[in-house]
């Protein structure tokens, strides 16, 4: 279909700037058609927005910029602005399709991921009052592949609502849920729930959810845990299930003495929440100290399985004999009698797995 070359009309090319690694997507903004200028208020800019019309919400949603030049004042949403120059008649056709701007998708960051439905505005401006002489509007379908800043939001609220979860399947591991864990899952959740600015209602309902949950678990109901953490590597980054685990951790050690079977679902939770095993091991290690523990278990504490053999356990063992023997001579009181457990513990264990 031909442009109606009298008005303003615009169109977007998806285009590829770049080689190879560094190549990225590009939105190539043309135009063609008439633009009309007043007396001689012939001083020109350009200035794009990009809405996100998809999904038959009854309102468009803005496209946010991660670049700041391109945002609006005191405000993330996306705005490109150019200079087009003075035009040299008070009507200037544009017969053909010229290009305009070319718009990174890099810069932009979507509300949603997946099939965006994109509204392009492009505006011809007067450089005196910032008048609008010519607009045009043209949809254009783009396949987003990052979460978009409603989904992280979103993603966000749901992955701490899932580490409570977590932390009560981690206090109920040993049937037993005592006071002080509720008391600091309750108000971790209180604090990383959103409520700083939420309605006494919403309030209300967080209390009730909590107290439902702790009714659930003391009842010797369980949860689906691979399920939950499978959810979480889906939708958060690798920092907020470091997050996670901490807070386990603490959660575990409120009461003064961590169960094995706590412990266990701790070291479980690591694994499927794909985290780094040797960064977990010095985590809980700094946080549940061998002393705390009611069963000083090698494969937990140590780390050392049969699966690794007589001489990959041995190389295992020496590494943490390494470890622990360096810290005995800490200033420290507390850290060297952690030193000193963990010795006694790596001797058992050699007996154990080497022989």
């Amino acid at each position: 279909m031909q442009p109606d070359l009298s008005i303003l009309n615009c169109r977007i090319r998806l285009v590829r700037d770049g080689k190879n690694a560094g190549a990225c997507d590009t939105f190539a903004v043309e135009i063609c058609g008439s633009i009309h200028t007043p007396g001689d208020m012939r001083d020109t800019a350009l200035k794009i927005t990009i809405a996100d019309v998809s999904d038959d919400l009854p309102q468009a949603i803005p496209v946010q910029s991660r670049v700041k030049q391109w945002q609006m004042p005191d405000s993330p949403v996306f705005c490109y602005n150019a200079e087009l120059g003075r035009l040299p008649d008070q009507t200037v056709a544009l017969p053909d399709w010229t290009a305009v701007a070319r718009l990174h998708v890099d810069w932009l960051m979507f509300p949603r991921k997946g099939k965006r439905d994109l509204r392009f505005r492009t505006s011809v401006l007067s450089r005196r009052g910032n008048e609008e002489l010519a607009c045009a509007e043209c949809t254009f379908t783009y396949e987003n592949t990052d979460f978009g800043y409603v989904d992280l939001e979103e993603n966000h609220l749901r992955t701490r609502t899932l580490a409570v979860a977590l932390a009560f399947a981690v206090s109920a591991a040993d049937n037993k849920l005592f006071n002080c864990e509720v008391d600091l899952i309750k108000s971790w959740a209180r604090e990383n729930i959103g409520l700083s600015q939420a309605s006494d209602r919403t309030r209300r309902k967080l209390e009730e959810a909590l107290n439902e949950t702790v009714a659930f678990f003391r009842s010797g109901n369980r949860l689906n845990i691979f399920g939950i953490c499978k959810e979480i590597v889906e939708i958060a980054p690798i920092a907020a299930r470091y997050d996670i685990l901490d807070f386990c951790l603490h959660v575990a050690r409120t009461k003064g003495s961590v169960a094995a079977e706590e412990l266990a679902i701790l070291n479980d939770l690591a694994g499927w929440l794909k985290v780094d095993t040797a960064r977990f091991r010095q985590m809980a290690e700094r946080v549940i100290p061998v002393g705390m523990h009611e069963i000083k278990d090698p494969e937990v504490v140590l780390g050392v399985t049969s699966n690794m053999g007589k001489e990959g356990a041995r190389r295992h063992l020496n590494r943490e004999y390494s470890k622990w023997n360096a810290r005995v001579t800490n200033s420290d009181p507390e850290i060297q009698d952690q030193a000193n457990q963990m010795l006694k513990l790596i001797a058992e264990a050699r007996r154990q797995y080497v022989g």
